[in-house]
């Protein structure tokens, strides 16, 4: 083999010394020598700083790339005065440490990137007419980007300023803004310059949260310690010290990829917790952050060539982002160029060989580049796990079969506890009120105004403020109507003063036009209709409280303690190796997304703030979760004979006997029910005369300290306390932020409408809002020390009992309808959930048992085809097929993680739990159970028996409510032991739970029996099949799918609308836009030698 002077061929290594002392430069440089066709030359820092280029050592082929403190002007010059082949160009290398240049030319090869937008100022603080901020976007060229957004700091004369190593080339305008702004390239020290990293490098990253999910920022860093992020809950403005790009961000299910090349034909992919969940690093024994190697589809496999292409970086690392925003889809977000993996001799291997046909190819292509079939280096491969290893990982709580595997988990559970929801409905005749809605609706006479954002509702607050005292006036002149107005406008300003209650994801003011008149136009000519009265609607409360957050929290933990393999590291061990898919779904209510952020910190042992954790693993889908779809009408009628059941003399279960009673219509409702609406109104009365009275106490230190100042609003409360809040019970007041004012406005509201004093009429409907309000003063205000309450308690929670099951339908066949009705949509995603992880399972099977089976293939030809297939032809460019990539859930596309076993070092990697948590409402709950235990009651299923066994029926009677934090869990298990085609291979097992155990409020309500922190505990899940029985996936789908969307029905997911436009536009691929590819790279020399992208 012939190099430059007839020997070895030579391989220089013109990087720093730290570079080349790292392990995998260690390991992968070893490899290339134990060939024996290379010589592997070192220049050393001594060398690449020092000496001129006319001295350095002669090389075939050159490994050469920028690190801190590299000259690479000087290496470009060397590498013109020799013209070695470069693994890696030198020129290109400019602009990965400028990272707008690094989007536009990677759009340039259509490579998918985040939507983003670049600011650039002068100097600090610089204003600009094209950049606007408000509370939850920023507007950059009239493109908008709603929070969350990522800002990175961004540079555009990187190589101006950085390239001569030369202060004299700074312009003085420059070097004074530079001098008072840490954050740039450049510091002055005395007359010297010190050169900072390039902003390519910095990697001090801000996400900004919107106010709906809490608001704050989080920080992203370089990694210190076991930390890569901060978070910070104060911090809303974005940064004006210098350029930045923004970027919309991308829901990665909190996993980011790292992607590495050798060669456009090689790419190998590893994943990790993304730092944006909660900025804890997860390391191994050795300290180094867990990895692990995933699978990359097709369509990443073309990005990873094209990246490597576009940056004529043949070994290169970059950052993938997959997300599911409308379907799965990866963009690129950082390149890095020259990475290695690390800890992983198979990639070694593969880098090793790799690399060496490259150099064989430019240098000596005679010779061939055949891999051997021994390779001529011994590296031991780390010791696999034991069998008891094996064993504990296997090992499932729940499990009697020896021969199954948990497959699939799909949990419906409802949020935590939350404070009462309210509502305050008032008609406003007052100028400035008006004003404010002719401001947000544009102006028009008949439009509806609706308030969101901090800035409109500290409008109104202010208005409020100026309108009403905080004080009542007591004017004996005032009519009841006043008193009753002022009393509402009161109500108004103390919730938008409290915050807590009136913000973020649980704030709404509607202002709507009910009267005009008609007044001349401004020029004279004609007349226009002006608003006179408007209807005010606020609602507010339905915040979920401390006790809520601590509720999701614990039951996450039992999940992953239960659910899941137990002994040995269970779950966590599954969820770090990307065996385990996890998807989580919310409604759009604030308290049920509050809740899955809590749930999932609990089940995988997260830390810190919940709002990183809700934008990072929670997604909405509001039509699956919430509302009523089409089960209002039917709902209505359910209640209608509801209020004719309790009212009447004659309740329908009175005195009968029939073997099943909850056939019957009405069940639940007590015989004694007319009487205790009577009851329910007087002890309504007492509550709410005492919290008047301590209302009106507060009312009398406001007016004392009337001369206070007013705060602004403040949105950062929007999400109430994680902790309770001693100090405030203690000092007599009610728990969480509500006042006493607003504690009053409850009662009084729920008294007034419960009861009408003329028509002499009861409004059933109520009964559920009065039983969980008296539910959270009992649980939450014990302090108080409300005469009656125990006793409210008693008389509510009884009707309640029969009210509420019996809203959803009252007899099991009205129950079904209205409950298909609701959770139709939820119901198909669950089938859909069940029959895809079927199928993956029984295709990663049938590949495995052709793959191992040895009458198919020898063990020689395996390992012949092992390395033919993964890495010589590898090397250089083969077609990539245009036949689109099947996705297992074509109707509802989500992003998977599939772990890569060609690289992981773990035990059974083929071994894969699906995860799906819906977190949901009550009547969500309700519905899906009802459909569960009565689907055989439809005429099409005749004669069928019930999915819910008879004892468990018997028990779901007795079941008084379903409360917060209840649950429905499906676990579908594999029979490895019998063949793919038998219906006993896939077994589903169904659990529900009650929820909290409101078992201490029950007891007298005696102060030392209720939970110190508020919280209650959830009741263990309980079986709805009978010990030993069997039901297959076949028999689920049977009885469940007449009542499921069909997944053909689905419709695309819609994206979130921030930005229009995702890729650069098609045309930009096509033609003669590939002539101007190289343009982007001017001043680039041209080499003659073959280059990587040919």
């Amino acid at each position: 083999m012939k190099g430059r002077n007839g020997g070895k061929i030579k391989i220089g290594v013109c990087v720093m010394e730290k570079k080349v002392s790292c392990s995998p430069m260690e390991q992968i440089l070893e490899r290339l020598r134990a060939f024996g066709e290379f010589e592997i030359i070192i220049f050393g820092d001594k060398v690449i700083l020092e000496d001129p280029i006319e001295s350095w050592p002669l090389c075939d082929c050159l490994i050469a790339f920028y690190s801190a403190g590299y000259p690479l002007e000087k290496a470009e010059k060397y590498a013109a005065l020799r013209r070695p082949f470069i693994v890696n160009e030198l020129a290109p290398q400019y602009l990965l440490h400028d990272r707008n240049k690094v989007y536009e030319q990677l759009k340039l090869f259509g490579v998918p990137v985040p939507t983003y937008a670049v600011v650039r100022r002068e100097y600090p603080n610089q204003e600009l007419n094209y950049f606007v901020e408000q509370d939850d976007f920023i507007e950059i060229h009239g493109i908008r980007f709603c929070k969350p957004f990522v800002e990175k700091p961004i540079d555009d004369d990187w190589r101006q300023l950085v390239h001569p190593l030369n202060p004299a080339g700074l312009v003085p305008a420059k070097r004074e803004a530079l001098s008072s702004c840490i954050r740039w390239k450049f510091r002055v020290q005395g007359p010297e310059w010190r050169q900072i990293r390039p902003p390519g490098d910095d990697h001090n990253i801000m996400i900004y949260y919107p106010s709906s999910a809490g608001g704050g920022m989080k920080e992203l860093f370089r990694k210190v310690g076991n930390r890569s992020s901060e978070f910070y809950p104060d911090v809303r403005k974005v940064r004006r010290d210098g350029s930045y790009i923004y970027e919309e961000f991308m829901p990665t299910g909190g996993t980011d990829v790292k992607v590495y090349t050798v060669g456009p034909g090689y790419a190998h992919a590893e994943a990790r917790k993304s730092p944006v969940v909660d900025g804890v690093v997860m390391r191994n024994s050795n300290g180094k952050e867990v990895r692990y190697p995933v699978l990359l589809t097709p369509t990443e496999k073309q990005i990873a060539r094209s990246v490597c292409q576009a940056f004529r970086q043949a070994v290169c690392g970059f950052d993938l982002l997959r997300c599911d925003l409308g379907e799965a889809r990866s963009y690129v977000c950082d390149v890095n160029g020259w990475s290695f993996v690390k800890s992983s001799y198979k990639y070694y291997d593969d880098a090793a060989c790799i690399l060496r046909k490259m150099f064989l190819y430019e240098k000596a292509p005679h010779i061939s580049s055949t891999i051997p079939t021994s390779l001529p280096w011994k590296i031991s491969e780390p010791a696999q796990p034991s069998v008891a290893v094996r064993g504990r990982e296997r090992g499932t709580v729940g499990i009697s079969r020896q021969s199954e595997e948990l497959r699939c988990v799909i949990a419906v559970i409802r949020h935590g506890d939350r404070t009462p929801k309210q509502k305050v409905k008032l008609k406003v005749t007052e100028e400035k009120l008006l004003k404010l809605m002719l401001k947000y609706n544009g102006g028009k006479a008949h439009a509806e105004a609706k308030l969101k954002s901090a800035l409109q509702l500290q409008d109104l607050l202010d208005a409020t403020r100026i309108l009403v005292p905080c004080a009542r006036s007591g004017r004996e002149s005032d009519s009841d109507a006043e008193v009753e107005h002022a009393e509402k406008l009161r109500q108004v300003r103390a919730v938008l003063e409290e915050g807590g209650h009136f913000s973020g994801i649980y704030r709404k003011v509607q202002l709507k036009p009910s009267n005009w008149v008609r007044i001349p136009k401004h020029n004279g000519e004609g007349e226009e209709e002006h608003p006179v009265e408007a209807l005010m609607v606020l609602k507010y409360g339905g915040v979920l409280t401390h006790a809520g957050r601590k509720q999701a929290e614990e039951l996450g933990r039992y999940f992953r303690n239960h659910m899941y393999p137990s002994e040995g590291p269970g779950l966590l061990r599954l969820h770090s190796t990307y065996r385990h898919d996890l998807k989580i779904y919310s409604s759009d209510e604030g308290r049920v997304q509050m809740s899955a952020a809590a749930f999932a910190k609990g089940l995988l042992d997260l830390e810190g703030e919940l709002t990183p954790i809700l934008v990072s693993l929670v997604s909405k889908d509001s039509s699956m979760l919430d509302g009523l779809e089409d089960g209002t009408f039917e709902i209505n009628k359910a209640k209608a004979r509801l209020h004719d059941i309790i009212t009447s003399s004659n309740v329908a279960n009175c005195n009968e006997h029939v073997e099943f009673p909850w056939m019957v219509d009405g069940v639940g409702v007590p015989t004694n029910a007319a009487q205790l609406l009577t009851n329910l109104a007087e002890l309504i009365k007492e509550i709410t005369a005492q919290v008047k009275l301590l209302s009106d106490d507060e009312d009398e230190k406001a007016a004392i300290n009337s001369d206070s100042p007013n705060h602004p609003y403040d949105e950062a409360k929007a999400l109430g306390k994680a902790e309770i809040d001693m100090g405030r019970i203690s000092a007599g007041f009610p728990c969480g932020s509500e006042s006493f004012l607003l504690m009053f406005a409850r009662w009084r509201k729920l008294e007034r409408d419960f009861y009408n004093e003329r028509k002499k009429r009861f409004d059933t409907t109520q009964i559920p809002d009065i039983y969980d309000s008296c539910k959270y003063d009992l649980l939450h205000n014990p302090h108080l020390n409300l005469t009656g309450i125990s006793d409210l308690f008693k008389v509510s929670q009884l009707l309640a009992d029969g009210v509420i099951p019996n809203e959803y339908g009252i007899n099991p066949k009205q129950k079904l309808k209205i409950g298909s009705k609701i959770a139709h949509r939820l119901l198909g995603k669950i089938l859909i959930d069940l029959h895809n992880t079927r199928r993956e399972v029984t295709s990663a099977t049938a590949e495995s048992n052709t793959y191992h089976d040895p009458t198919t293939m020898s063990s020689a030809k395996r390992k012949e085809r092992c390395y033919y297939e993964e890495v010589r032809s590898e090397c250089f460019e083969r077609p990539i097929s245009n036949k689109k990539s099947i996705d297992l859930d074509d109707s509802h596309k989500e992003t998977k993680y599939c772990l890569d076993p060609k690289y992981a070092n773990v035990i059974e990697p083929e071994r894969r739990v699906r995860t799906r948590l819906y977190f949901t409402s009550e009547s969500h709950i309700h519905s899906l159970m009802n459909v569960l235990r009565y689907c055989n009651l439809d005429e099409t299923l005749d004669g069928e028996e019930s999915l819910v066994c008879q004892s468990a029926l018997d028990r779901l009677f007795r079941t008084r409510e379903l409360d917060y934090m209840s649950y429905i869990v499906l676990r579908m298990f594999e029979n490895t032991e019998v063949s793919l085609e038998d219906p006993k291979r896939f077994r589903v097992e169904m659990t529900f739970s009650r929820g909290a155990d409101i078992s201490s409020l029950e007891s007298e309500a005696k102060a030392s029996l209720l939970p110190a922190d508020h919280t209650m505990q959830i009741m263990e899940p309980e079986r709805l099949q009978e010990v030993g029985s069997y039901m297959t996936l076949e028999k689920f789908d049977k009885m469940t799918r007449p009542f499921a969307m069909p997944a053909e029905d689905f419709p695309p997911a819609t994206p979130p609308q921030t930005l229009s436009v995702r890729f650069c536009k098609d045309i930009e691929l096509q033609g003669g836009i590939l002539q101007h590819k190289s343009d982007m790279l001017s001043g680039m020399p041209k080499r003659k030698t073959k280059k990587l992208q040919e």
